[in-house]
């Protein structure tokens, strides 16, 4: 039996709609600080794999796309660092994250990020076309972590019909 956020993303394949996705956190040292190497070394190659993913739509960049969004902040937070995209559907998304280099990337988080004790991911529903904002990733995130998870945010937990995140721990 499907729940209502599976049923959204059943829906959402069959009525143009895209997934966007939010996910944040505070480096532990500034971008050009040597203990960032590993990760900003490699930024660039991770956010290539993700353009040339299937069902890849758009991703934020900032000033370089070499930097990807590092010289971006989250509104309202200047140490908060976002990576904001967008996707065909939530498969195209779990593929790039669980089924790339990025995997190896994501299991070394904790050596470039401090640990967050609230939700730091969140995705929902745009109809095609539409480039999700800043602001509006925020809102999303902040309503999330405020109101828990609906069809307006919600993370992977949401979505049955994905579960690779469950056996990577991604929360």
């Amino acid at each position: 039996m499907m729940d209502a956020h599976e049923d959204a993303a059943v829906k959402a394949s069959r009525s143009g709609l895209h997934l966007a996705q939010l996910n944040v956190g505070r480096l532990v040292a500034s971008p050009e600080d040597p203990k960032l190497k590993g990760f900003m070394d490699n930024l660039e190659r991770v956010n290539a794999i993700a353009e040339r993913s299937p069902g890849f739509v758009w991703r934020l960049i900032g000033a370089s796309p070499q930097t990807g969004a590092t010289d971006l902040t989250l509104p309202g937070d200047d140490t908060m660092a976002v990576n904001l995209s967008v996707w065909e559907s939530a498969e195209a998304l779990e593929g790039f994250v669980w089924n790339t280099v990025h995997k190896q990337f994501y299991n070394r988080k904790a050596e470039w990020f401090t640990p967050m004790t609230e939700a730091h991911f969140v995705m929902w529903w745009i109809p095609e076309g539409h480039r999700p904002t800043l602001q509006e990733a925020r809102d999303r995130l902040e309503y999330l972590r405020t109101h828990g998870s609906s069809a307006y945010a919600f993370g992977w937990e949401n979505l049955q019909n994905i579960q690779a995140w469950r056996s990577q721990r991604c929360a």
